[in-house]
């Protein structure tokens, strides 16, 4: 069984999105081990992109501060490989999957990338500018090396629902609302519909992203899915507190997890 699937063995899976290199490497690799230990089950990484256009201005300004601080995807590549050792030598089987756009992967070459990918111990990656009907390159390098190609699926995906979901792997990242990332007062989508016709052509697990940032949305987003995903209120937290975030990420990851439960 890979690492994703165990990820969602034990109860609804909290995962948790950082920007790599915000604000620095060492700093990016000091947070991870915090969440993990806080009780996130899936870490997302971001690989710092000057275009982020599934991006909202939280996760946009953090792209600006890891490419500032010399952030590169080698170095991203190199910060994952230490993690996996870390988390080895915890006894942790968290997964570690990449979110980036397809420029990166692109220039670097599916085949190198995916390989250089397989020796960090990556897990994932999830590629919001690809869409389905294009995945069949980098999909085939993916595989190939053992990396699950992660399927968003959006609000306005109805019609393309079952097919995208019958090819899908690790887990399907359900887009809570139209728009960028960031933090949302409420989430009106009929996520429950949606969720229920995934589930009518696959087993694999659905996490539900893009908006939650309260306990009480984490709490209503696990009734539905498998998982939950949060990503700018813990970027906002770095933002805020920069170097010392690591107390507060701690506290904010236990109340997120609990609330799930």
């Amino acid at each position: 069984m890979s690492r994703i699937s165990k990820a969602f063995e034990n109860g609804k899976a909290f995962i948790a999105f950082i920007t790599g290199g915000d604000p620095n490497i060492e700093k990016t690799k000091e947070f991870v081990l915090e969440i993990v230990r806080a009780g996130a089950d899936l870490i997302e990484i971001g690989i710092p992109f000057s275009d982020p256009i599934a991006e909202g201005t939280v996760i946009q300004a953090a792209n600006v501060r890891a490419l500032a601080a010399n952030t590169t995807l080698e170095r991203v590549f190199d910060l994952t490989a230490d993690l996996r050792s870390e988390l080895n030598e915890i006894g942790s089987t968290v997964p570690l999957v990449f979110l980036t756009y397809l420029n990166p992967v692109f220039y670097y070459g599916y085949e190198d990338f995916f390989k250089r990918a397989a020796d960090t111990g990556l897990d994932g990656i999830i590629i919001p500018d690809l869409p389905f009907e294009e995945q069949g390159p980098v999909r085939e390098a993916a595989d190939k090396h053992g990396i699950d190609l992660i399927t968003l699926i959006a609000p306005t995906s109805e019609a393309r629902i079952r097919d995208i979901a019958k090819n899908a792997r690790g887990f399907i990242y359900l887009v809570s609302s139209m728009g960028v990332t960031g933090i949302r007062g409420e989430i009106t989508t009929d996520l429950s519909a949606i969720t229920a016709s995934i589930r009518s052509v696959t087993s694999v697990p659905v996490a539900i992203g893009f908006g939650i940032h309260t306990p009480a949305q984490a709490a209503q987003m696990s009734r539905i899915a498998d998982g939950v995903i949060v990503g700018s209120a813990i970027v906002r937290i770095i933002a805020e507190h920069g170097a010392n975030a690591g107390g507060p990420l701690r506290k904010y990851i236990k109340e997120m997890k609990e609330s799930m439960q």
